[in-house]
Order: C-alpha cells, then structure tokens, then sequence
C-alpha cells in the first residue's frame, strides 16, 4: 500500500489532508510553493510582530475549508460531483497566486493596471496547459462560467472561504482575538436555495459576528495608519528606484525586479510579453527586502533615505482624517522636508504622501448574505438581523490619511 495523502499540521485548523493525486500535485507545484516566500499580510508585521504568516498558509487553511464546507452541503443533499468537489478545491488553493510581494504594492508601482486576480487567471491556465487541461473545471467556477453557480460563490463572494480563513487566521497571528470568527458555525449552517449559497436561521448570530469582525479587522489591523504609512514608503522607494532606472541609474536588483525597473509594463503589455509573467513569478518578498538593504547605502539621497527607514522601521509620521488633506499643507510639508534634507521640491514629494482608503462591510448588491427559514423563506441578513445596523455597515467609510517624513 503506498501513502494514498499527506497530512500537514496547521496551527489554525490542526491536521489538514491532501489526498494524493491532482490536488497533491497542485500544492507540490512551484508557482503554488512560491507563496511560502510571501507574507499573508504584507508590512502589518511593523505593528503586530506574530503577522508572520504566508499566503501558502492561507491557501490552504482556506482549501481545508473548502472541503469542510463540500462535505457539509453534500450531506444535506445537495448533489456535488467528485469532479466538481474537486474543481472547487483547486480553484481556492489557486486562488491567490498572482500574488506579487507585498499583495497590492506592485499593483501601484512598477506594473501598471494589473490585478493580482487577472495575473491568478493567466498562471491557472498556464498549469492548465501544463497538466493536460486537469484544470479546466477548476477555471470555469473560478471564472463563474459553471452552470453551479454556488460553487463560485464558495471561492468568492460574501461568504467564501477565503474570507473565512483569512479572517481566522490573520486574527490568530496578529492575536487581535476580536477579529476571530466561527468558520466551522458558519459552514455547518450552510446550505444552497435557488442555486445560491444561504444560511440558515440558526446560523445568524455567527454572521453578524462575522461581520462585525471583518470591520474591526479592516480598520484596527489591515489599514492600521502605521501599516499604512509603512507601505506609502515602501511605495516611494520602489518608484523612486523606478525613476532612477528611467534615467539610466544602474540600480542593484534581482534578475526579476530589474526587469519591472527597467521597462515599463503596463495591461496589454503584460498580457501580451511572456517574459513579464516569466519575471513576475520569480519575484518575491525577498527581492525586495535584499534591494531595499543595498540601496540604504545608495549614493541617490532619496533612495537610501527611504531603503533605510524601511529597514530600521523608522516610519514616516502618520496623520488621519475625515476631509481630503488640503494642497496648502501638503505643499508646506513637502517646502520643509526639501530645506531639512536639502533636497529638491521634486525629490521631496517622495517624503510626503495622501492615500485615501474607502471601504465598506457589507454591499448588498455585491451578493448578499440570504438567511433562510425552516418555512423555506428567505431574507436577506440586512432584515433578518435586528442586532447591526445595515445602513452603517454599508455606508462607504472614507479616511484621507497623509503619511510624511518626521520633521526635527
């Protein structure tokens, strides 16, 4: 007999099986193993230090619910195909893989208008080509192109399994507690109507917590203003780097970052160049980390300056508010980071920065969350629930932030 699966331990979940076969290939495959070299959480590690974790981790923390959530609408009844069970697994454990380091950093700065969603696409149906078209199903319900349409909704929508795992988890890393989630409530209440994932009645103090949990996530740990403001740096070095590169500046970097460096990439071009995709799978957190360490030595002033405050953490100063941050401050900060660092007014604006962040919880109209009854009907949670209120979790929440070097 030989070993029919393998079994890893997760400090989440505990023991999560992989049976051998095409889903044991997949998790051996190089493009999914480069996701051990990616953190889940980009820099959120600067403000909880156990933020650790990959996005290999969470793939499959999010695969082993995947299969948690088939065999739970199998039992009551719901008919689900090996093939399709199958399908829908792969389809989450392929889900993040047009990952770039630091998640939506690069999406910014040195490849233009490319999602990581549509990178994820072109990487499934290259392993596609590669595995003799074993991945087709798994694309079709990825791209919600199946004629089952809940399964989609299983990989992505409000209540997928993604979001279950990475709420799960990032809560346990980060051990902010109040952001933790009954993931195995949730799926036991799970069930399909119509073709639609719903919950049942039972269920629907574990969504409410669900809900409130992803906001407090939102707010207290992914858009922490120090995250946030150690990303903006990280944003200005690379494009800075960029700038430099434009102009000819022979810039230390690994075989991959040189190429985004050096050329510029936008939509069709990296749809349309092989060596864009080719590049873009090699890179990793750590070509960053290693290019920001040489370049804290760099004779260009901004660069190193930048690269240095990245490695020693010393984080531009961080400033948050509810009205846009007007031109008149960004222009005095800007005027005296150039006369304190004698530096430029151009060289400058990379110390000054004003994302603004909008986000909601819950958006009805992306795909709502049905709550059903024992009588079979159905509502939707923004009336089920008498506990949130649906006009605030809905309402788009805008925070103008402006990040800038600390003045002395």
């Amino acid at each position: 007999m030989t070993n029919k699966r393998k079994i890893i331990n997760d400090p989440v979940f505990g023991f999560i099986n992989i049976p051998k076969g095409l889903l044991y290939d997949i998790v051996r495959h190089p493009l999914l193993q480069r996701l051990n070299r990616i953190k889940q959480m980009g820099l959120s590690s600067v403000v909880y230090p156990g933020a650790q974790h990959t996005r290999f981790q969470h793939s499959l923390g999010a695969f082993y619910l995947m299969k948690e959530a088939i065999t739970q609408l199998t039992t009551k009844g719901n008919f689900i195909f090996d093939s399709e069970a199958e399908a829908v697994q792969i389809a989450i454990l392929l889900h993040d893989i047009g990952h770039g380091p630091f998640s939506h950093v690069l999406e910014d700065t040195i490849v233009k208008g490319v999602s990581h969603e549509e990178i994820s696409l072109m990487l499934m149906e290259r392993m596609n080509k590669e595995m003799n078209g074993q991945l087709t199903l798994a694309i079709q319900i990825f791209k919600d192109e199946y004629s089952k349409r809940f399964l989609h909704q299983l990989v992505s929508g409000q209540l997928d399994m993604d979001r279950l795992d990475y709420l799960r988890r990032d809560s346990f890393y980060t051990g902010v507690t109040e952001g933790s989630i009954g993931s195995a409530r949730i799926i036991e209440m799970l069930n399909v109507q119509d073709d639609q994932l719903v919950i049942e009645a039972k269920g629907i103090y574990s969504i409410e917590n669900f809900l409130t949990a992803r906001r407090l996530m939102y707010w207290q740990v992914y858009l922490h203003k120090t995250s946030v403001a150690y990303e903006r740096m990280l944003i200005s070095a690379l494009l800075r780097a960029k700038e430099l590169a434009e102009q000819g500046v022979e810039l230390f970097a690994s075989p991959a970052l040189h190429f985004f460096l050096y050329n510029s990439i936008g939509h069709d071009e990296f749809h349309n160049n092989p060596d864009c995709l080719e590049n873009f799978i090699q890179l990793d957190d750590n070509d960053i980390w290693t290019s920001l360490k040489v370049w804290s030595t760099h004779t260009d002033k901004v660069l190193s300056a930048l690269s240095l405050g990245m490695i020693n953490r010393n984080i531009f100063k961080v400033e948050i508010s509810t009205e846009p941050i007007s031109v008149e401050r960004e222009k005095e900060l800007t005027y005296h980071i150039s006369q304190q660092l004698n530096i430029s007014l151009h060289e400058a604006r990379y110390f000054v920065s004003t994302p603004s962040i909008e986000k909601n919880m819950y958006d009805p109209a992306d795909d709502s969350i049905d709550i059903i009854y024992h009588d079979g009907t159905i509502k939707n949670i923004a009336e089920a629930s008498d506990m949130l209120n649906f006009a605030l979790l809905s309402k788009k929440v805008k925070k103008y932030y402006i990040c800038y070097h600390r003045l002395h």
